[in-house]
């Protein structure tokens, strides 16, 4: 019988940071012992990577239109598939989990599944990240900038905290058969060209 993974917010903080330090360098991050939920955790954290660089672009002052429009589709791709990595992260917890006939059917639902709960994480890990960026490359920022990333840290570093708190309490009550969660499929209508109302406007008008 395969028991559920060993899941823990401190493992999860370890991985989206080491990571996160690596891909900025654009170095090799070194080989870790991933199993297969953790290498979906990873690709999942890949995404928001991505996609913080890509907002980053699109907000550059010096980006042409054209070269906007490209960083948007971008943005929509990215986004879906951290979406969609999100709710895998879900789906492999609940197929281990199942060997124990957990979650337990009859247990309290809470809103917020582990996935949404990791992704949670992951920005934060970016957020924490690029804030010690800026403290450390603060030299030549002008007046108060250094000082609005200095009150900006402890907060981040809270909220972080606080979060994987409950995520190891919640993750303790599922095991424990107090608590159960679902896959909340996100459903996204602009980025399915079957369900975009824009995309089935133009669709329609050139099919005259």
């Amino acid at each position: 019988m395969e028991s559920p993974p060993p899941l823990s917010s401190s493992r999860l903080v370890t991985l989206h940071d080491r990571f996160t330090a690596a891909w900025h360098s654009e170095t090799a991050c070194a080989p870790w012992d991933l199993d297969e939920f953790e290498t979906i955790v990873v690709e999942q954290h890949r995404m928001n990577f991505e996609l913080w660089h890509a907002e980053e672009a699109a907000r550059h002052p010096e980006i042409d239109d054209s070269g906007l429009s490209a960083v948007k589709r971008r943005i929509d791709r990215t986004n879906q598939r951290r979406n969609d990595l999100a709710e895998d992260c879900d789906a492999a917890l609940l197929a281990r989990l199942r060997s124990r006939n957990l979650p337990n059917p009859e247990a309290e639902l809470h809103s917020e599944s582990p996935g949404l709960m990791i992704d949670r994480l992951s920005i934060l890990s970016l957020k924490l990240f690029h804030t010690q960026q800026e403290i450390a490359q603060s030299s030549g920022f002008p007046p108060g900038r250094a000082e609005r990333h200095r009150e900006r840290l402890p907060i981040l570093q809270e909220q972080r905290n606080d979060l994987a708190v409950s995520f190891d309490l919640f993750w303790r009550r599922v095991l424990n058969g107090g608590l159960r969660f679902k896959i909340y499929r996100q459903c996204k209508m602009y980025n399915d060209p079957t369900l975009n109302p824009e995309v089935g406007a133009v669709q329609s008008r050139t099919s005259l």
